[in-house]
């Protein structure tokens, strides 16, 4: 390798670790994001960072005579079509308590169950009982906090790379892209589906915890082979260039290499992809996410959060916890309704995206 070509990669090495440190460890708070900012600006280089922190506005699309991914699925042109998601079900019976009460008043649209959490089998129980509801596999092959751990649902023999010195899930996205292979991968989220399977649940799509399977290419082509190979859509952006450009500025490793994977994808894709983010007091939590609406462009969105009921578990599982517990009051709150009332937003949900994308395939 030559001189220049050793520094791009010591480079790219560092930036791997710091960004993923900071970017993927499910923690919520100031430091955090300051570290983001500054580093997606030193590393990448970006003048300006177009992201979905605090609800800015979403790049535009360049839909002129091409229609966006939900109109290919026939929804009303011009529409905001949104997934509400609730991230993190079966972390704990608090994220639960909160999922289930927001689905069963019709607030939110959707959620996926972390498998070798300590609370997924009672998800994948009560979701059994109300096969109505979109719930999908949250895969989950990292274990982030201090106190409250969990290891794989594969066999530890075939997967030595995704478990860390303690015997749990690596904390971190950077311990799985340095440890891990496409293979152990692959290995253990075909586990989680089957785990589900194997408890009479049919996942009705897929995403990815802490963004891990775009973490390495590698992992993103095994992500989207089995999403194909089980029917199971999964949560995959369009890779068109602002959209990849958005996700670079963020600190995501979109390579050509991952773009190619994305492109060869063959279920439905997002328009976009937000989440909500923290905020210093829930009123500023609710303004965040009016601005974050307001700012998208018409298309297929999905936006995750993390709802939880409070609780004294919760608050030693995680400093997030005050976050959460706002997050699972914020689609109750009679305002927030009548404000998407009033931004005319259409929602849905995977199992109306695939049911539309079978119509027409």
């Amino acid at each position: 390798m030559n001189p220049g070509a050793a520094e791009k990669g010591c480079v790219e090495r560092i930036f791997c670790y710091i960004v993923f440190k900071s970017l993927f460890t499910n923690r919520i708070g100031s430091e955090t994001m300051i570290a983001k900012y500054i580093l997606a600006v030193c590393l990448l280089g970006c003048s300006v960072l177009c992201s979905c922190h605090k609800g800015r506005a979403a790049l535009p699309l360049e839909t002129t005579g091409v229609n966006t991914q939900a109109e290919k699925l026939g929804y009303p042109a011009g529409k905001r079509i949104i997934i509400l998601h609730a991230d993190d079900a079966g972390m704990c019976v608090e994220a639960n308590q909160a999922i289930q009460k927001y689905l069963l008043a019709g607030e939110i649209q959707s959620t996926a169950v972390m498998m070798p959490c300590p609370a997924a089998a009672d998800m994948i129980t009560w979701a059994v009982q109300h096969s109505a509801y979109d719930i999908g596999i949250h895969t989950t092959l990292t274990s982030e906090w201090n106190a409250y751990r969990w290891g794989p649902v594969s066999d530890a023999g075939r997967v030595p790379g995704l478990i860390d010195p303690d015997g749990y899930l690596w904390k971190a996205v950077i311990g799985v892209v340095l440890h891990a292979d496409a293979e152990e991968v692959e290995t253990e989220i075909q586990s989680q589906i089957e785990a589900a399977k194997a408890l009479g649940w049919n996942p009705t799509h897929m995403d990815t915890h802490m963004g891990t399977v775009y973490g390495k290419a590698e992992f993103t082509q095994v992500y989207l082979n089995l999403a194909m190979k089980y029917s199971i859509p999964a949560m995959v952006p369009d890779p068109r260039d602002d959209l990849m450009q958005r996700f670079r500025s963020e600190g995501y490793p979109i390579t050509e290499e991952m773009v190619s994977h994305l492109s060869r994808y063959r279920q439905p894709l997002l328009d976009d992809f937000r989440s909500i983010e923290s905020a210093p007091s829930y009123e500023q939590k609710r303004a965040d996410f009016y601005t974050l609406v307001s700012g998208l462009q018409p298309g297929l969105i999905e936006i995750i959060f993390h709802p939880a009921v409070e609780s004294e578990q919760l608050k030693q599982i995680t400093n997030s916890w005050r976050q959460r517990v706002w997050e699972g009051q914020l689609f109750s709150d009679p305002e927030v309704k009548q404000f998407l009332k009033d931004q005319r937003v259409v929602t849905t949900n995977w199992k109306e995206v695939m049911k539309r994308f079978r119509q027409r395939n």
